[in-house]
């Protein structure tokens, strides 16, 4: 569990908001102006919206500074206040808010479950030997991938705030609604001041943020560009060979293929190939120059490119001719 010193990490806020129906669109301009405003502030390195799901019913807007004082000058602006007043009629009841410092983001898409506590300070010891407990029956379940526990934060957060995560939606409720989370839920009555939220994290995963706890700024435009290119091309020629044998009309053709590259973009072929591929040129470390890391990334990039080209002319004129 990460309790690490807030001022020597990065902080990331998760904001929850219910918006009124009809007005989604509306909301959503007024949030991706009040993002490029929070970009112009010290210390911003990114920030995310997810709009509801299945799993999640808010909208939730994640955002990253580089540490707990440049993300409570955001917070406590003039600027993000002025954008909350004008934007209040988008709204159906107050924000959620959490905040963490430091923590890891994870590489894959996985659920994420938000729980803050309000904490007495007398009891701080028997709430952090509560948690363990919770933790070790939670880590028995199937899809169980981690959990982080962080501090209040002066001046920005007053409750104790838990990160745990799960492979997906199905794995996570058979924890929530599970006897044994219950009996320990029970067991800590002293604690049942909580709130929890459930994120769904699949959003953003094409490139996942970096692991060690200070998240990287993300790819240019021109890299992303380039990179999704990269899966694409494979990708499309692959099932195109694949539904040839069908002799679908184009329209038809075009139709599943489309469909078919999405689902394997997002699921396999972005985070298994593209991102393993090209993660050094995506997310640079910050010590390496920036030439010697484009000239390594665009040479990975021409080297799979050539590669994939001369396989499918093999495949495609010399073994086999499409109909």
């Amino acid at each position: 569990m990460n309790t690490e010193n807030p001022d020597d990490s990065a902080a990331t806020v998760i904001l929850g908001q219910k918006v009124l129906p009809g007005l989604e669109r509306e909301y959503e301009t007024w949030q991706r102006d009040l993002n490029t405003a929070a970009a112009g502030y010290p210390g911003y390195l990114g920030d995310e919206i997810s709009p509801p799901t299945a799993v999640q019913p808010d909208w939730v807007v994640v955002y990253r500074f580089d540490s707990i004082a440049h993300l409570q000058a955001w917070m406590n602006g003039a600027t993000r206040q002025r954008f909350l007043d004008s934007g209040s009629k988008y709204f159906d009841g107050p924000a959620t808010q959490q905040v963490i410092s430091g923590g890891t983001q994870p590489a894959d898409p996985l659920v994420t479950v938000v729980v803050t506590h309000r904490v007495d300070p007398d009891h701080v010891d028997a709430f952090l030997e509560w948690q363990r407990r919770l933790n070790r029956e939670e880590s028995k379940f199937e899809g169980f991938r981690g959990t982080e526990l962080f501090r209040p934060i002066e001046g920005l957060q007053e409750e104790w705030t838990t990160l745990y995560r799960f492979d997906n939606a199905e794995h996570l409720d058979a924890w929530l609604t599970s006897a044994e989370r219950q009996k320990v839920l029970a067991e800590g009555q002293k604690f049942h001041d909580f709130k929890l939220r459930t994120v769904d994290n699949s959003f953003g995963s094409w490139f996942a943020f970096a692991g060690n706890g200070k998240e990287a700024p993300p790819p240019s435009e021109t890299k992303t560009a380039i990179a999704v290119w990269v899966g694409l091309y494979p990708t499309v020629v692959l099932l195109t060979l694949a539904l040839s044998p069908l002799k679908l009309p184009l329209w038809l053709g075009l139709l599943v293929g489309n469909l078919l590259s999405s689902f394997i973009m997002s699921f396999i072929t972005m985070p298994y190939y593209v991102n393993r591929l090209l993660k050094r040129w995506l997310r640079p470390a910050p010590d390496v120059s920036a030439m010697k890391t484009n000239l390594a990334g665009l040479g990975i990039v021409a080297a799979v490119t050539v590669f994939w080209a001369v396989v499918f002319y093999v495949v495609t004129v010399r073994i086999w001719t499409l109909p």
